[in-house]
């Protein structure tokens, strides 16, 4: 028997060790629940493509690169909550696009910030205090289906998880005077999406924004909390110049042969 009470499980259990049926109950917290958001962060300008569009608009084998990025959640998870979050000034452009490519998943959509920092902090009013938040870079059309479910599972765990890869190149370190070369395997790049617990992040986004906060995971990390590492995807790549949308284009071919 499973009896549910004020979101806990609470299991009866026999025991008849002693010769005799007494009970005792087990509690647990649904954790298996927790509602997954996904907070898709779009706001390029295109300037380092030196591009009038939007690089979160160029198109990737005739669909603007957002759609490809939220197609992934919604085939990960169709119930899922998508949150897009857009420059002001950019949303009518983008209903605009969806009616052009009848693009039909549903999403929300938030209003983002002067930095990626407030982009995100200003949408965490939306979001429950209970639940799996994925945070994920609008320009990474490629991330796997597999790459998202490690993410959610293992903040499951562990409160957070951070997708990453190896450094297959050599590292060196410079200063003003020289340059050293480092231990690669010590290193990881690290993607999107980042998954925490949306307790913690709502916490770590309650600090005072500064530059040095490049990703969430250095805003959560900030706040004392350890960062759990997950494997991720290689062709899971930021487009950020005008040879990675040719780069995507081909990975996005031979993923259909």
């Amino acid at each position: 028997m499973l009896i549910i009470l004020q979101g806990l499980f609470v299991w009866p259990l026999i025991d008849i060790s002693a010769g005799f049926c007494k009970f005792r109950t087990f509690i647990s917290t649904c954790k298996f629940f927790l509602e997954k958001i996904a907070l898709i962060v779009a706001g390029g300008s295109g300037t380092r493509m030196k591009s009038q569009v939007p690089k979160q608009f160029l198109l990737l084998k005739g669909l603007p690169v957002l759609m490809h990025t939220m197609d992934v959640f919604y085939h990960y998870d169709s119930g899922m909550r998508i949150m897009l979050v857009l420059p002001g000034d950019q949303i009518g452009t983008w209903q605009s696009l969806c009616r052009k490519y009848q693009f039909t998943a549903r999403h929300e959509i938030g209003v983002g910030g002067e930095t990626r920092f407030h982009s995100v902090k200003n949408n965490l009013a939306n979001i429950p205090d209970q639940c799996l938040v994925a945070i994920h870079d609008g320009v990474r059309p490629l991330v796997s289906v597999e790459t998202i479910d490690r993410c959610f599972r293992s903040a499951l765990e562990h409160g957070n998880a951070i997708p990453c890869i190896e450094i297959p190149e050599t590292l060196r370190y410079l200063d003003a005077k020289v340059s050293l070369q480092v231990d690669r395997s010590k290193y990881r790049l690290i993607q999107t999406p980042q998954v925490f617990d949306s307790g913690i992040l709502k916490k770590a986004y309650g600090q005072e924004y500064h530059s040095g906060f490049t990703d969430d995971a250095g805003v959560v990390e900030n706040l004392g909390y350890t960062i759990h590492l997950v494997e991720g995807n290689p062709e899971n790549i930021k487009i950020t110049l005008n040879k990675d949308v040719v780069i995507a284009a081909s990975l996005i071919k031979s993923r259909v042969r």
